[in-house]
């Protein structure tokens, strides 16, 4: 097959448009192209009169060599290529006779595609998450969200499919990915039970409720090849001889006995964090943000960036991503960006206000919203311990729920009334869509002064870009502290921890994915790296 890059077409074109644009490009008749599909499809709105729809195409001409023909024909041209064999390869298969089972902690998408890879390896993995299962975790949730009622092990945080279960179930990701790892993740959604689309178009997403089913789908796939899963079950102690894992226990008292842990406990595992780093295991802080959510209307949004294209049904409810550097040295950027969602409750902890971002597949709700997050690194705001970083936190989360009213309800503010420093706000068009609900309030007490500072200059330099960002009736909802992990637990190159033989530390708690593709794809690296182990293969 051959992929052709960067086919530019109009938004409204034609179907025939694309073997007309393929045709053209190769210099070939309609008849010498056996077929083609669709690898991946973008846009470009940068212009709102003239959005074009740009694809990634994979096309199978009439014989093979007319294909080698048109590849050395277009040798030079870096937009036809060969296509990639992008098929997953194990990198081995556990003996019949195998003695030992490796333990996975968390199963959110980390945990879950590391154990199903374990499990499709034939390792029979046992995997231990502190949540409920994902149905129960949802009246849990639920449950917080109408009655206030917290269950610690069971929320937005913790439960099975991990903190990516009620988000906006964004599948795109910056990270390299060589060796198409994120090709996996998305055939497995798929099989799960994922729109096909997601494979193809340029930002997908799967929203909550679909990505319920899913989870329930691969997970029962991995209790069918041998591996198990224990729901409300936590880790409370690593065993740890000269240097080498030798086994956890569980709350319930049980040891476990294995060389070989996956800790993918995600970026609010506090007491684990704390746990490991009283274990000797190496630990240093790491940089994270902070800010508020940032709630418009959806059609403001859609209009701003799309113009009388708005409402298109290709390109969907719009997002964005913006980032502004301050004076005083703060960078304030847009992140999480949910189109047609609502603010959660994302509390793990009692007394401890939290929000965080979530959409449905249909994206159909009246707002848009994302955090607006100042960067904050060690050196210069948490310094002195590695564990700090959870300090502040939990410092700022307090707080939020003092200014609330201490009930879970938000503290909130409108824009203009935030931009102003008028603390006596009034909502204005714009709706709140957090539950348990808002205490309308002044947000420049629930941050350090400079971020207040940094985020009172970003957002009129964001409405440059999307006209009426800085709205008066828009809404600003505090606050949000979990953009990822405080910590980082070093690894090396075999993926196990820097000082402490047999754990591999993985995902977004570990410091090494931000998001459910990319930490599906350490889960698939840190898996293999575990078979490597297993197998004594280099």
């Amino acid at each position: 097959m051959i992929r052709l890059t960067e086919i530019k077409l109009p938004l409204n074109h034609a179907p025939e448009d694309l073997t007309t644009a393929i045709t053209t490009k190769l210099k070939i008749s309609a008849e010498q192209m056996a077929s083609f599909v669709m690898f991946k499809r973008g846009y470009d709105a940068r212009n709102k009169r003239n959005i074009q729809l740009i694809y990634t195409l994979d096309i199978t001409p009439t014989d093979s060599d007319l294909a080698n023909d048109l590849l050395v024909q277009f040798e030079s041209d870096n937009h036809v290529k060969a296509t990639p064999d992008t098929s997953y390869k194990y990198v081995g298969q556990a003996p019949k006779d195998l003695t030992e089972r490796p333990v996975v902690i968390g199963f959110g998408p980390c945990g879950l595609l590391a154990g199903l890879t374990l499990a499709q390896m034939g390792f029979k993995p046992i995997i231990i998450e502190r949540g409920n299962e994902v149905r129960q975790r949802t009246k849990d949730t639920f449950g917080f969200w109408r009655q206030r009622k917290l269950n610690t092990e069971s929320n937005v945080q913790f439960g099975e499919g991990g903190a990516g279960t009620f988000s906006d179930g964004k599948l795109y990701s910056q990270v390299k990915d060589p060796n198409h790892y994120g090709r996996k993740v998305m055939t497995e959604f798929v099989k799960a039970g994922a729109p096909e689309e997601i494979l193809f178009v340029s930002k997908p997403h799967i929203g909550t409720y679909k990505l319920v089913t899913m989870v329930e789908k691969m997970r029962a796939e991995i209790i069918e090849l041998g591996g198990e899963v224990r729901f409300a079950t936590r880790v409370d102690d690593l065993h740890i001889t000269d240097s080498k894992v030798t086994g956890v226990t569980l709350n319930s008292g049980e040891t476990l006995k294995t060389n070989h842990v996956i800790l993918a406990v995600g970026h609010s595992a506090r007491d684990t964090f704390e746990m490991i780093h009283d274990k000797g295991v190496y630990v240093e802080a790491k940089p994270f943000s902070i800010g508020f959510r940032i709630e418009h209307k959806q059609s403001a949004i859609d209009k701003a960036r799309f113009g009388d294209n708005a409402g298109n049904e290709i390109l969907g409810a719009a997002d964005y991503k913006l980032v502004h550097h301050c004076k005083n040295g703060r960078s304030v950027y847009s992140f999480c960006m949910c189109p047609g969602g609502t603010v959660v409750a994302a509390a793990s902890e009692e007394g401890r206000v939290v929000t965080n971002g979530m959409s449905q597949y249909s994206r159909n709700e009246r707002n848009a919203n994302s955090a607006i997050v100042v960067g904050i690194d060690p050196e210069r705001d948490y310094p002195n311990h590695p564990l700090a970083g959870i300090e502040l936190q939990r410092q700022l989360e307090t707080l939020a729920f003092e200014l609330g009213g201490k009930d879970y309800s938000a503290p909130a503010q409108t824009i203009g009334d935030f931009l102003k420093g008028k603390p006596d706000s009034e909502l204005g068009d714009v709706k709140p869509s957090y539950t348990p609900g808002i205490t309308l309030t002044d947000l420049s007490k629930a941050l350090p002064d400079f971020a207040v500072d940094a985020i009172r200059e970003a957002i009129p330099a964001f409405n440059k870009k999307i006209q009426g960002f800085s709205s008066d009736d828009g809404l600003l909802t505090g606050v949000e502290t979990r953009t990822s992990s405080p910590i980082s637990i070093k690894r090396n190159k075999e993926f196990q921890s820097i000082n402490t033989k047999g754990l591999f530390p993985a995902g977004e708690g570990a410091g090494y994915a931000g998001g459910i593709l990319s930490a599906g794809i350490d889960g698939i690296k840190v898996a293999e790296a575990v078979a490597k182990s297993m197998l004594n293969i280099e």
